[in-house]
Parts: C-alpha cells; sequence; structure tokens
C-alpha cells in the first residue's frame, strides 16, 4: 500500500514538473499584426512585453526577407556576410533575452523603415 502511494505521488510530482515546462513557451507573435513585416513597422514592438523565447513569425517572401543583426548593423541597414539571412516566409525567429534587431536586407526596404528591435525580458 505504501508502495503504491510512493508511486502516486512520483506520478503527480512529475506531472507538475511537466506542466510547468509546458506554460513556459513562449507566445507567437506575427510582426506587424494584420499588416505584416512591411514598411514602417519600427514601432510595432511598442506597448508589448516581449519574454525570451517569444517566436516571431510570418512575412511575404516575395517581397521581404529577415535578417538578425547587432543595434549598430540596424542603425546602419547593413547585414554583415556573416548574419544568417531568412528567406521562406514561415521562418520562426525565437527572442533572446535583451535587444533584438531585425531588418529586410532587399535593396532599400532597410532605408525605407524595414526594420525592428524588440527587447525581450
Amino acid at each position: 500500500m505504501a508502495m503504491g502511494r510512493g508511486c502516486a505521488l512520483l506520478v503527480v510530482a512529475v506531472l507538475c514538473f511537466l506542466s510547468h515546462f509546458e506554460g513556459a513557451r513562449g507566445a507567437t507573435y506575427v510582426v506587424g499584426d494584420r499588416r505584416g513585416w512591411t514598411f514602417n513597422v519600427a514601432n510595432w514592438p511598442d506597448r508589448k512585453m516581449f519574454r525570451a523565447g517569444d517566436v516571431l513569425s510570418k512575412y511575404n517572401p516575395s517581397f521581404h526577407n529577415v535578417a538578425a543583426v547587432n543595434p549598430a548593423d540596424y542603425r546602419s541597414c547593413a547585414a554583415p556576410r556573416a548574419s544568417s539571412t531568412l528567406t521562406s516566409g514561415n521562418d520562426r525567429v525565437t527572442l533572446r533575452r535583451g535587444l533584438n534587431s531585425f531588418i529586410c536586407t532587399y535593396a532599400g526596404h532597410c532605408q525605407a523603415g524595414m526594420k525592428i528591435q524588440v527587447n525581450a525580458i
């Protein structure tokens, strides 16, 4: 009988442990909401609370791409050769803690406002 109770307590403990991590998954956001990842969305992150692990997704690959860059490259609209540029339109970018900077590398797009910075806590 004591062994049965011990197993039951172990199962409950494991389920509680797993449910804690299930709830820890991040939220998924479409950049720009209904407008999508397009020009002049730099203020889209304003009034949103992002957390490390949240995911940004969806853009039209016929017109745009996404490159993660550092803050200096964000300001200058330049993606270094070593940067990874996403092009499928269905990519899922997981935010890391701190400032996350993204630009579109198509000619003239970043300069025309195709860039965002997201601060994740």
